[in-house]
């Protein structure tokens, strides 16, 4: 190391000393180590540049350990990137473009949101088989468009979440060849030493992963680190892991403990930290003049290499002018026009499950949209998410179908990872009770305002004999639960295909809940089950000055509509409202809302799940025929029958809320 690199390198480890100093919290003891691979990375290795954040064929840096945060907010700072050096100082301040972890659409140069651990490392999956697709599909000879590396940082926590399996276990098995990691391995987690709680031997895990596995024991050694980051460039078969031996904390007092983990490190620590560096212990946020000038050569380096890109891509328009179109229109999340003309109302003749209307609506799509691509949890046969006319991204790298194998919280991630990427609307699908494994994905795709789909089939107790442990019964309120997340639980067919469209015009995260068992296909024609559902709720039936509304989601619509010749016995007017979703729904205007759910008139739900949350619409006087109890075992319609979603229970109901 000469005497550039080592102050380049020391001037970023004390930038993240004084941030948490000022803040005083954070997570110094990984950034002060860690800054020799941050350094090669953005100064020496990465094609970036600092100035265009967003250069579509940029390499990508996911920090999957991001209470290291100040490791890449300081590098993004060095390199050029619009993070100044007051947003370091506001470091975990309000509005700080430095917050605690990193958030992506927040922070220049961020590419997803961090934090919960291991998810950073499901998400560079995402990132890599993005990258491998779209390579596979639009690079041309000697003009490959597509050529950049994922890199990404863990640590032992992010090893030890269950996610790290399921996605490392998948790339291999994908043969992601320019995914590569770097394991911080520095013998400390929070509570102490690793070998309380985590002994594997990481390299022959990784082995069996189907990974290319090296071990660089001094994570000071620049020349070590090069040599191994220009080895794992060349592996292009396999995913790479580099297994680095770092001291936590490196150069401070508490270095090599735990204390250094999770909590500044003092005024007289810092003080000594910054004299083993040889900074003037004195002088805080110290940016060398020697250190800016070398980091910033990678401005001119990005500046460069997008150039010499910008100039390829125009010799590829003229070459291949349809190609770049797409490319362009894709990478720019634009739609094409009439894209969803092939999507058809369907036919009322026969009942048919919304997950199999999805199957025939999934079809249109694959054929109108290229950047559609996605697959299952070992359940395409089930959830019937597949593309017919495509290959498996195994077998081929240009195949939409991606089977993910029994991967939920994975598969998920690396939904995310693919959208985050950019030039993809990538879905996910498993049956609804699995959404649980994948929660904390999917409300990370919420918070980064992803444009990842999750299709969830078998969607209540309705399936039948799996019982309660197939059966979902709080996961529908629990999803509504999450910010920003949209929800979908069409009530037919012709529903069905509408909400698929809203998915894929949004451009958010959101999910379908989808009916295994068959539905009546409500007459487009007759009702407006393909227009309503882009107000999330809308009137299915209408009579004039209704004595009770009747409002109800997915397959309970149906058992509505089936109810209407008991409310006449009954000398009762009812209203009938689709309400396919509550996010949709709460976008609109007060006076729509008003009109859905009018003060006065006594109001029902009806949903084969968790009560919790329609008393915000019916009222503490209005009716919930729900379900606030797990499932049971016996046919579809028996089970539905046993827990009083029938005629009769609505009835029932509304009588009661009239009465009150």
């Amino acid at each position: 190391m000469n005497d550039l690199d080592k102050i380049s390198i020391d001037t970023l480890r004390l930038l993240a000393v004084d941030a948490i100093e000022r803040a005083a919290n954070g997570h110094p003891g990984a950034p002060i180590a860690l800054s020799p691979v941050a350094y090669l990375l953005f100064a020496k290795n990465m094609k970036h540049d600092p100035k265009d954040s967003k250069w579509w064929d940029r390499d990508r840096f996911v920090l999957s350990n991001g209470h290291a945060s100040m490791l890449q907010y300081g590098a993004l700072h060095l390199s050029g990137y619009n993070l100044s050096l007051d947003d370091l100082k506001a470091f975990r301040e309000w509005h700080s473009h430095a917050p605690g972890h990193p958030e992506y659409g927040f922070t220049d140069g961020v590419e997803v949101t961090t934090g919960p651990l291991g998810q950073g490392l499901g998400m560079s999956i995402g990132l890599a088989i993005a990258e491998k697709h779209l390579a596979a599909i639009y690079n041309q000879p000697d003009m490959p468009i597509v050529d950049h590396h994922t890199y990404c940082i863990v640590g032992d926590g992010c090893l030890m979440e269950g996610i790290s399996h399921e996605a490392c276990s998948l790339a291999g098995t994908l043969g992601l060849g320019k995914l590569i990691v770097f394991y911080d391995d520095n013998l400390i987690s929070l509570d102490g030493p690793t070998e309380l709680s985590f002994t594997e031997n990481v390299d022959q895990r990784f082995e069996a992963y189907h990974w290319h596995v090296q071990y660089v024991d001094d994570g000071n050694d620049l020349a070590k680190l090069q040599q191994a980051i220009n080895i794992a460039k060349a592996e292009t078969k396999k995913p790479s892991l580099i297994r680095v031996r770092t001291v936590i904390g490196y150069g401070s007092p508490k270095a090599g403990t735990s204390k250094v983990h999770g909590e500044m490190l003092g005024k007289e620590a810092t003080r000594k930290t910054k004299e083993f560096f040889g900074f003037d212990p004195d002088v805080d946020f110290a940016e060398p003049q020697a250190a800016l000038d070398n980091w910033h050569q990678a401005i001119t380096r990005g500046k460069d290499a997008h150039d010499g890109w910008n100039d390829l891509f125009s010799k590829y328009k003229v070459a291949h002018p349809q190609l770049a179109e797409q490319y362009e229109r894709i990478q720019l999340g634009k739609l094409p026009e009439n894209w969803a003309k092939d999507i058809k109302p369907f036919p009322t003749e026969k009942a048919l499950a919304t997950r199999s209307a999805g199957e025939v609506v999934l079809q249109a799509i694959g054929k109108a949209l290229p950047e559609v691509m996605g697959g299952a949890a070992d359940l395409t046969s089930s959830t019937k998410t597949i593309f017919k006319d495509s290959t498996s991204f195994h077998d081929d790298p240009k195949g939409k179908n991606i089977f993910f194998g029994v991967r939920e919280f994975g598969m998920c991630a690396a939904v995310n990872g693919m959208a985050a990427h950019g030039g993809f609307i990538p879905f996910g699908s498993t049956f609804f009770i699995f959404s649980d494994y994948a929660r904390n994905a999917i409300r990370l795709a919420a918070l980064m305002s992803s444009h990842s789909m999750f299709v969830f089939t078998h969607d209540s107790i309705g399936l039948g004999a799996d019982g309660p442990t197939h059966q979902p019964v709080e996961q529908l309120m629990s999803l509504r639960a999450i910010p920003q997340l949209t929800d979908f639980r069409p009530a037919d067919a012709n529903e069905t295909a509408a909400c698929y469209q809203l998915m894929i015009e949004r451009k958010s995260a959101s999910f379908m809940a989808l009916s295994r068992q068959d539905l009546p296909v409500l007459d487009a024609a007759k009702y407006p089950v393909l227009e309503g559902p882009s107000k999330g709720a809308y009137i299915l039936v209408d009579v004039e000055n209704p004595d009770v509304i009747v409002v109800a989601t997915g397959s309970e619509v149906s058992l509505v509509l089936k109810t209407l010749p008991k409310f006449e016995e009954a000398g009762l007017k009812a209203r009938v409202i689709s309400m396919p979703s509550f996010a949709v729904f709460e976008e609109q205007d007060e006076a729509y809302k008003f009109s859905i759910f009018p003060h006065g008139t006594p109001k029902v739900a009806v949903e084969a799940g968790a009560t919790q949350g329609w008393w915000k619409y019916v009222g503490r006087d209005g009716g919930i025929v729900g379900l606030d109890h797990f499932g049971g075992s016996a046919p579809g319609p028996v089970v539905m029958e046993k827990f009083d979603f029938t005629p009769d229970a609505i009835v029932k109901s509304a009588q009661k809320a009239i009465a009150r």
